[in-house]
């Protein structure tokens, strides 16, 4: 078992191919392996999305969110099977169940929580919720594939 007790950026991306402006976890907060992950997203207005989404009234797009807490379970994946390096991608395979109830602006500390609902070494699936202080932002259910990076070209 790992210590994850500081669990900054720079490990998320050591565990991640994602990088700016497509990195989503600014930080670990909680990783219980095998079980569950606490993220968090510092949302800025320094977001390239919210040029457009929407001017004067900026709000996180909610496939962002989920993006988000792929990203998370990503980190809990690749944690949990032992690959952090390996150069294994986890692959987004399908979204159930996605709910938006509060929008997510910029200012807002964008919390990420994630569960194994089903766990197998290739295939696994996960519940999410995103929050902004106690107020739910969004929930899904999701399924990722862990695999080989393709081959360079």
């Amino acid at each position: 078992m790992g210590d994850f007790s500081h669990y900054d950026v720079r490990r998320v991306m050591a565990v991640l191919p994602h990088r700016y402006p497509m990195l989503l976890v600014d930080r670990v907060e909680e990783l219980v392996l095998d079980e569950r992950i606490s993220a968090v997203k510092a949302v800025t207005m320094n977001e390239g999305f919210f040029q457009g989404h929407f001017p004067g009234r900026p709000i996180m797009p909610g496939v962002m969110i989920i993006e988000a807490l792929a990203q998370a379970a990503g980190v809990l994946a690749m944690e949990s099977f032992g690959l952090a390096g390996s150069g294994k991608l986890v692959y987004f395979m399908a979204i159930d169940n996605a709910k938006f109830r509060n929008p997510v602006e910029p200012g807002c500390l964008l919390h990420l929580n994630v569960q194994f609902t089903h766990k197998k070494p290739r295939v696994c699936k996960f519940a999410g919720q995103a929050m902004v202080g106690d107020q739910l932002a969004a929930e899904c259910e999701f399924m990722a594939m862990i695999a080989d990076p393709p081959p360079s070209v």
